[in-house]
């Protein structure tokens, strides 16, 4: 029998049930994890009385004599919950979905014509002989959780662990942040009430700027209020789902491996890429390679049929030896002793041999890149002297190609591999394609019907896997059913080779990835990168997580704090049209998902006729097979499917015209609408309620590359912000989408609003940088002279700001390097690429205009990091340079001036270099000389460099002066 009770119990799987007063039982109020009283009761017995996923004490109304009076007599065995007759794992998704959500929408108990139909095709298939039930429910409840006759079911251990950071280095950090929020209302108070009359156009505009950048501020800084570490435990990950002479119980994961043109993206690096995902350490038959190759290319075909061959000696290889990484370019370029810790005696001679077929494989590869150089007049052909169908990039039909798996070639030692599927979907003209939103959608629908994992990885073609245990790492938050419940994704930092050490250009993202993410992944989870993320494939279907499924009429959720259960005592808060239409479209679909489910014994004309009476062809598309497909929460698909039959209904699901008129690309897959589809995706599914978790093992779980050159990584930084501005005017824009939910918590929904308004510091940082030098041209300044209290206040702000960032290092670990690249860098891309974006997004978004800007080479140097040195100009160098000279030609001139004044000019000028310098720091904006050093102009450095140490110092000690400038011409 089905149960409509509320939501369940992750620990044990019961109800929660209710407090006297009517209200769903709540036992944290900090993350809202769902447990009952009697699971309660027995942790604090075992001397554990705190939150099982957040590790915070429980409330003090939570005694052990309130819980106490939960009589275990009346807590039954979640076996009782399922029917003999019926399959336990279509309980396993939240059972209560149907009549929860037909008793909110109609306000009876069910929807009658769904009851009707639901009764009369079970009275059919009771006449029908079933099938006996697959245990598919020990992917989400441990065989301990699953055990008839015990009262209560002990709780299982946790594949992870939430690590706080110390109070001893967070507190200090909270209060400082305090601190200076306070300085800084105080200062903006002295500023509005001191204008300046004879400067009033520069006063205003340096006020208007100073607002800007503390709003700035403070998006960027609450986020981090509450940062977190995370530990998991693959050992016992595999205690409990790997037990000998048992099938492995772990999960199946799809990789997603996207390219475009193999000219731009070498097919030597995507082979390793696919080579390193093929030796994965992670049962073979849970493992699928998807590659989709968007520009139809045969050199892309024909190099992963070579990469298919060679991964036969590969994957076996690794491993035998346990050797990182298995991208076989990387492992053999490593300058470390390879028989360390090597105790068999035959590894240093196959790794010889292994070693010269792997430069055997480069030979054939490096020679299908030199003969794809000149494309011949009548097109490629094929080795069966068939024209190649991808001759026309923007016009060709479909393509699929199944290479290895259970079915292909196995190993040299006669061991299944991996299975690798290559993938191009259908262009026509007139189309739209959507770029890699469209190629990772029509992957999305490819694995589904193919092999159906419940987890999906993707990965960008220079991203390769530098950890071979990185899935268990994700599957320790994602197959645990105390966490991975309501988690839509596991974000893994992104980590890079090829870059110098200095990282001058910050490719590293050092601050972002172990400071911002961290912040918020103690919120409501890190932000989604783009490439090395493990996906709930329910999350990509648009699902609702399921503790939201259940929610009760009266257990609305708080649009402020964003907490699911935190205000059962408030008003429900009031939804726009807009809103309470999507929301119902969710309810309806969850509704008749489940109601699916619930008949898949049914034959094939009752199948297409609930799919037809659902509407679920208008959200999925018209696949009946990949519309059955989502309902499989586990994945998998049915041992009696036909090979072929699957890959012509694969074929369908990537045609040009299968999104037409679904949700594809609005609510469900990879959302549309920017070039950023992956910060766009990811907001899309926290708005659902979604939380995602970040996770940073000790060994980086992915590597890849990235441009050193400075015109390439502006460009790159250019494509970002433009994906912002896009999504800043879009109908997704974090300051008004989602609120009707109540499901994003306030403090995420200030990240996201950072992640998209951050291009338009640019034009306040370019104002700012140019007030000074406007000063010392004109002689004028912006603010009025300084009283003892407003030194004070000016000094107190420059302190706290410095304090900071230094706490900040401080419970992070980030080198002061690494921060001191990234704020170098973050002026230079603020003074040039996020320039461009927002005129560029204007003129994409309200003109439907699209500017591309061109980088030309110029010279390089033939060392390890040549191209760093290669200058390439490109506009985007405009900008900063131009402020550069200005600059420099106001400090010339406003020396001068003082020079030929005399001697009472040197106070007022001294004041003026002050306050440059003061605000110049505060906005990082002297670095930006920095852009002439990497592009290694030696007499611009010289000047640049004097300018900033003239500028830095006081004029009257001028020996001390020459002393510092001397001490930093050998920096």
């Amino acid at each position: 029998m089905m149960i409509s009770g509320g939501p369940l119990c992750n620990s044990c799987g019961e109800q929660l049930g209710f407090e006297p007063n009517g209200e769903l039982f709540v036992a944290c109020h900090e993350c809202n994890f769902a447990i009952c009283k009697s699971c309660i009761l027995h942790g604090i017995k075992e001397g554990r009385n705190a939150c099982l996923q957040c590790a915070s004490p429980y409330d003090g109304d939570i005694t052990f004599e309130a819980i106490g009076q939960a009589a275990f007599a009346d807590h039954s065995s979640m076996a009782g919950y399922f029917d003999k007759d019926q399959d336990p794992g279509l309980h396993a998704r939240n059972i209560s979905s149907v009549s929860t959500v037909d008793s909110e929408l109609n306000g009876e108990p069910g929807n009658q014509i769904w009851k009707t139909r639901v009764e009369g095709w079970r009275e059919k298939a009771n006449k029908k002989k079933k099938p006996p039930a697959k245990p598919v429910t020990e992917a989400q409840f441990p065989a301990e959780q699953q055990m008839e006759g015990k009262q209560c079911v002990e709780p299982a251990r946790p594949l992870s662990r939430v690590i706080p950071i110390p109070k001893a280095k967070l507190a200090p950090y909270r209060t400082v942040i305090i601190m200076r929020l306070i300085i800084l209302v105080l200062f903006f108070h002295y500023r509005i009430t001191h204008p300046v009359d004879s400067a009033f156009g520069l006063w205003l505009t340096s006020v208007i700027c100073e607002i800007w950048f503390a709003v700035s501020w403070v998006l960027d800084q609450f986020p981090k209020w509450s940062p977190i570490n995370r530990e998991t435990f693959i050992d016992e990950l595999s205690l409990r789902y790997e037990k000998d002479g048992e099938p492995s119980g772990l999960a199946a994961v799809d990789f997603f491996v996207s390219t475009v043109d193999p000219m731009k993206e070498p097919p030597l690096i995507t082979a390793n890429t696919v080579l390193s995902i093929m030796a994965v350490d992670y049962p073979v038959d849970k493992v699928s390679c998807y590659v989709s190759d968007d520009g139809a290319a045969m050199l892309t075909f024909e190099s992963l049929v070579e990469t298919a061959e060679f991964a036969r000696k590969w994957v076996p290889f690794c491993k035998k030896f346990l050797i990182e990484p298995r991208a076989p370019e990387f492992y053999f370029s490593q300058k470390i002793d390879y028989l360390k810790d090597k105790v068999q005696p035959s590894f240093v001679k196959e790794r010889r041999a292994m070693k010269r077929d792997y430069e055997e494989f480069k030979v054939r590869i490096n020679g299908l890149v030199a003969k794809a150089q000149k494309t011949p007049e009548e097109g490629w052909t094929m080795q069966d002297g068939t024209p190649w169908p991808g001759n026309n990039t923007r016009d060709h039909p479909g393509m699929i190609q199944v290479f290895l798996g259970h079915t292909g070639a196995h190993d040299t030692d006669g061991n299944e591999l991996p299975r690798l599927v290559y993938v191009s979907r259908e262009k026509r003209p007139g189309y739209q394609h959507h770029k890699k939103a469209g190629a990772e959608n029509a992957l999305v629908r490819v694995s589904a019907i193919l092999t159906n994992a419940p987890y999906i990885l993707n990965l960008d073609c220079d991203h390769y896997v530098n950890n071979s245990k990185a899935i268990r790492e994700a599957m320790c938050f994602l197959m645990d059913p105390l966490v991975g419940l309501d988690v839509c994704y596991v974000q893994f930092p992104q980590r890079f080779d090829g870059i110098d050490h200095s990282d001058r250009y910050a490719n590293r993202n050092i601050v972002f990835f172990d400071v911002n993410m961290k912040g918020l992944d103690g919120i409501q989870g890190p932000v989604y990168v783009g490439t090395g993320c493990v996906f709930n494939r329910q999350a990509l279907y648009g699902y609702s997580p399921p503790s939201f499924l259940n929610l009760p009429k009266s257990s609305s959720s708080c649009s402020c704090c964003g907490g699911c259960w935190c205000c059962f005592s408030s008003k429900k808060p009031a939804k726009d049209i807009s809103e309470v239409y999507r929301d119902s479209k969710h309810e309806d679909l969850d509704a008749a998902i489940f109601n699916l489910t619930e008949i898949n014994n049914y034959d094939e004309h009752e199948r297409s006729m609930l799919i037809s009476q659902t509407s679920l062809e208008k959200t999925f598309g018209l696949s009946s097979v990949f519309i059955e497909s989502t309902l499989m929460e586990n994945g998998g698909v049915p041992e009696s499917a036909n090979s072929s039959t699957l890959i012509k209904e694969a074929i369908h699901v990537i045609g040009c015209g299968y999104e037409e008129k679904t949700a594809w690309g609005k609510e469900i897959g990879w959302i549309y609408g920017s070039v950023t589809e992956d910060i766009l995706s990811g907001f899309k599914m926290h708005c659902r309620g979604w939380r995602s978790i970040y996770c940073m093992p000790l060994r980086p779980a992915f590597k890849g590359s990235a441009p050193i050159n400075l015109s390439d990584r502006l460009h790159q930084v250019l494509r970002w912000a433009l994906g912002s501005i896009e999504i800043l005017l879009s109908r997704h824009c974090p300051l008004w989408y989602g609120f009707g939910g109540g499901r994003l918590k306030w403090l995420q929904r200030l990240a996201y609003t950072n992640t998209i308004v951050y291009p338009l510091t640019s034009l306040p940082l370019i104002a700012y940088c140019s007030i000074p030098a406007i000063c010392l041209l004109t002689g004028k300044f912006i603010i009025p002279t300084l009283s003892n209290l407003a030194s004070i206040l000016f000094l107190g702000l420059f302190i706290s700001i410095i304090l900071t960032s230094v706490l900040e290092l401080r419970w992070s670990g980030v080198g002061i390097e690494d921060w001191w690249r990234n704020e170098q860098f973050w002026v230079i891309g603020g003074v040039s690429a996020h320039l461009f974006a927002v005129f560029q997004g204007l003129l994409k978004v309200l003109a439907g205009l699209d500017t591309n800007f061109t980088v030309t080479a110029k010279a390089a140097e033939d060392t390890e990091f040549g191209e760093l040195y290669v200058f390439k100009w490109t506009t985007l160098l405009i900008p900063p340079t131009t402020l550069i000279v200005i600059n420099i030609v106001g400090v010339v001139a406003g020396f001068s001036d003082a020079l030929n004044s005399g001697y009472e000019a040197w106070g007022p000028l001294f004041g003026k270099v002050f306050f440059s310098a003061w605000g110049l720091v505060h906005t990082r904006s002297h670095s930006t000389v920095y852009i002439l050093r990497c592009s290694r102009l030696g007499a611009a450095e010289v000047i640049a460099d004097g300018w900033i140490k003239v500028t830095t110092q006081i004029p009257e000690l001028v020996d001390c002066q020459h002393q510092k400038q001397d001490d930093g011409g050998h920096e």
